[in-house]
């Protein structure tokens, strides 16, 4: 499915539109993740911030990561569904949780992360690489 892709919160008071493809996508298996998503991971999208456009207008959550970097999470005041996020490591680009696409039939994550903190019971695809880090 080609750009350009939409997307927003569960309650609609936030869309937005990816004017382009997505540089990459993977499934992130930290601790900080899996607390985000309420389950075993979360998946992130990562976008040039200036082929996306928002409509809405969001609340944002800061936490410090185990890089000591600030990363900053965006995400609708209404619904608290988070939409994106930010990083000191990449100024150019933001992170989206794909999940809030409207149509989620086309994505195919390249990579996992953070596997050593990875419930057991996550099947990883022989396919899929793979990366351990330390922390969450």
């Amino acid at each position: 499915m080609p750009a350009p892709y939409t997307g927003g919160c569960q309650c609609g008071n936030i869309r937005y539109t990816l004017k382009n493809e997505p540089l990459r996508l993977y499934v992130c298996h930290c601790t900080a993740c899996q607390q985000q998503s309420g389950s075993a991971f979360g998946m992130s999208m990562v976008v040039d911030k200036e082929n996306f456009e928002i409509k809405g207008s969001l609340k944002s959550f800061n936490r410090i990561a185990d890089s000591g970097g600030e990363v900053t999470s965006f995400f609708c005041p209404e619904c608290g569904n988070r939409i994106y996020g930010t990083s000191p490591y990449n100024p150019d680009g933001i992170t989206i949780k794909p999940g809030t696409l409207d149509d989620t039939s086309w994505l195919m994550p390249s990579r996992m992360l953070w596997m050593n903190s990875a419930q057991k019971w996550v099947p990883v695809p022989d396919s899929m690489e793979t990366e351990e880090f330390q922390g969450s």
